[in-house]
C-alpha cells in the first residue's frame, strides 16, 4: 500500500515533467503559433469584459435622477465655455509651436498617426506593468509603436495581435530609453522600477551629470530625448525630486515620480510612424 501511496503522491509532479520535456522540445514555430492562436482566441474575451464594464458605467449613469442630471448639465455647460476658451488658446500656441520647430528643423507628431485606444485589460506586478488595448493590427498599430496620454509618456506596444495589443508601461522594470532633463541636452538613461501594486508608480534615471540639481522645492522634469529613434523628443516622463552619487561617483541618480494617473487609464494614444511622413 505504501508503494502505491507515493506512486499517486508523485503522478502530478511526473505527469508536469512529461508536459515541460514535450513542451521543451517542440518547435519553435510551432510554439510561436500556439501563442499567437492562444491570444486571438483570448482576445474576444477581453474585449466582451471590456465591453461589459462599459454598459455597466452606462446604466449606473442612468439611474441618476433628474436634479442630479440637471445640475451635471449646468456644469457641464461651464466647462465647454471654458473649454472654447482653452481651444482658441492652444490653437495660438499650436501654431506658436509648430514655426518654432520649423524654424530649429525638430521632428515633431507630424511624423505618426495618432490612434486612440480604450484599456481593456490591466497587468500590475512585480515583474512587469502592462495594458492591453482594444486595438490591433487590423487597426494599422505597429510593434515599438508610442503609446502617450494626457500625463505624457504612457509606453511602448511590445506585443501586437489582429484586434488588440499589449502596452509595456514606463513604470515598467523592463521599460528603458535615454532621456534629458527639462532644458538640458545631454542624455541620461531611464528605466522603470520595481513597482508595488497600489502604490505611486516610479522610475530610475542614471548616469546624469554632477551638476545637475533637483530637490522637493525646485523639483527637475525629466522628457524624452528623441535619440533611438522610437518615441518623439519632448514627451513627459517624469519628476526627479532628489539625486544621489553613483557608487562610482562620476554621475548621479534618483528616482523619477511618473504619473499617478498611469495606474488608472482609461484611454490612451498610440503614435504610428508614418510610412511616408509628407503625406498629410
Amino acid at each position: 500500500m505504501l508503494p502505491r501511496k507515493r506512486i499517486d503522491q508523485a503522478r502530478p509532479f511526473l505527469i508536469l515533467g512529461i508536459v515541460a520535456l514535450a513542451w521543451a522540445i517542440v518547435p519553435t514555430a510551432i510554439k510561436s503559433f500556439l501563442r499567437a492562436s492562444f491570444f486571438e482566441f483570448h482576445a474576444p474575451v477581453s474585449l466582451a469584459a471590456a465591453k461589459v464594464r462599459d454598459l455597466q458605467d452606462y446604466w449606473s449613469l442612468r439611474l441618476h435622477s433628474n436634479d442630479e442630471l440637471i445640475a451635471a448639465g449646468r456644469d457641464l455647460g461651464r466647462l465647454t465655455a471654458s473649454y472654447e476658451t482653452t481651444v482658441r488658446d492652444n490653437a495660438a500656441l499650436r501654431s506658436e509651436i509648430e514655426r518654432l520647430r520649423a524654424l530649429l528643423s525638430l521632428p515633431g507628431f507630424a511624423d505618426h498617426d495618432e490612434i486612440v485606444a480604450r484599456v481593456s485589460r490591466r497587468d500590475f506586478t512585480g515583474w512587469w506593468q502592462r495594458l492591453e488595448i482594444q486595438k490591433g493590427r487590423l487597426h494599422g498599430l505597429t510593434l515599438d509603436a508610442p503609446v502617450i496620454f494626457a500625463g505624457g509618456l504612457a509606453g511602448r506596444v511590445v506585443e501586437l495581435h489582429l484586434y488588440t495589443a499589449t502596452v509595456e508601461l514606463v513604470s515598467s522594470p523592463a521599460f528603458r530609453l535615454a532621456a534629458v532633463f527639462e532644458g538640458d541636452n545631454r542624455p541620461v538613461s531611464f528605466a522603470g522600477g520595481s513597482n508595488v501594486p497600489f502604490s505611486p508608480p516610479l522610475g530610475e534615471v542614471e548616469f546624469a551629470p554632477l551638476d545637475v540639481h533637483a530637490s522637493a522645492t525646485e523639483p527637475r522634469q525629466l522628457v524624452t530625448s528623441g535619440l533611438g529613434g522610437i518615441f518623439p523628443p519632448g514627451l513627459a516622463i517624469g519628476q526627479v525630486i532628489e539625486l544621489t552619487r553613483s557608487s562610482d561617483g562620476f554621475y548621479l541618480r534618483g528616482e523619477v515620480h511618473l504619473d499617478p494617473r498611469l495606474s488608472e487609464l482609461r484611454e490612451v494614444t498610440v503614435l504610428v510612424p508614418r510610412a511616408n511622413p509628407n503625406l498629410p
